[in-house]
């Protein structure tokens, strides 16, 4: 028991897919602690995984070698005051929207932090995560977080903090985008005589042959949608449609929006 574990503070659905992942993979429950203040979620992390699951920190903290940052971030501070004493040596990695690395420094006393943004298709080990490190960090542990998310899919090292809030906007809030998109595809669908269960289906198996087919293409995006649009056919009236309705500026501004919401997070709930 002595042993460096991996500690969870907060074992919301980012936490157990770091959880699940790791204990796919041979990680030994015993050297898993999560920090889980509902009752309910603390009794379906240890039944599921058998990890040590406690209602509130405590001194077993100090046994951690990597800590994970997963409460809300308007919970961060009452999470992070009774952990301070017992995780000082600790590499620190935070999963929580708009929290800067300095507030996590400054929180838990330790130099060696490292901010993440992941998004929800890491619950399926589709995700993509954006990471920063503060200089202090080592090579050997940004390996240690890569092999972390790699359950959860892949991961970008961005070279600015700042730009970390970019990808909150862009890659964290991104599945709603997509999910409100579809939404609508199907509802059309709907309205035109497709059943519920036939337009989901067809939209959402277009949209993942769409992006699997530009993830293989050199071409870009814009590229790739103009081989689509013959002038005169049916995607050139959808498109010309979107364009007289300025779908694309707003998309560009609902990204500003999120960008600044994270902006704000960090202003209001890191300090």
């Amino acid at each position: 028991m002595s042993s460096p574990c991996i500690a969870f503070i907060g074992g919301g659905n980012m936490a157990s897919a770091l959880i699940g992942g790791l204990r796919r993979a041979g990680h030994p429950a015993e050297q898993l602690i999560v920090v889980e203040p509902f009752e309910a979620q603390r009794q379906q992390l240890a039944e599921r995984f058998g990890v040590q699951a406690l209602a509130q920190a405590d001194a077993s903290l100090a046994r951690a070698g990597l800590v994970v940052w997963a409460v809300k971030p308007q919970l961060f501070r009452e999470a992070a005051q009774p952990c301070a004493a017992h995780i000082g040596q600790a590499l620190q990695l935070s999963v929580m929207a708009g929290i800067p690395t300095e507030s996590l420094r400054q929180a838990s006393g330790s130099e060696r932090v490292v901010r993440a943004m992941p998004n929800t298709p890491a619950l399926i080990g589709a995700g993509i995560t954006g990471l920063y490190a503060r200089a202090a960090v080592s090579d050997a542990d940004r390996r240690a977080i890569e092999a972390l998310l790699a359950p959860t899919g892949r991961s970008l090292w961005v070279a600015s903090e700042d730009l970390l809030d970019v990808v909150t906007a862009l890659s964290g809030s991104g599945p709603a985008y997509f999910f409100y998109l579809v939404e609508h595809m199907v509802a059309a669908a709907r309205e035109l005589g497709l059943s519920e269960a036939q337009g989901r289906e067809l939209a959402l198996a277009t949209c993942a042959g769409a992006a699997a087919l530009a993830l293989q293409s050199d071409k870009s995006p814009a590229e790739l949608r103009e081989q689509v649009t013959s002038k005169g056919g049916t995607t050139h009236a959808a498109i010309s449609l979107m364009q007289q309705q300025g779908l694309g500026e707003i998309v560009q501004q609902a990204v500003r929006a999120a960008h600044v919401r994270a902006q704000e997070l960090g202003q209001q709930f890191g300090q």
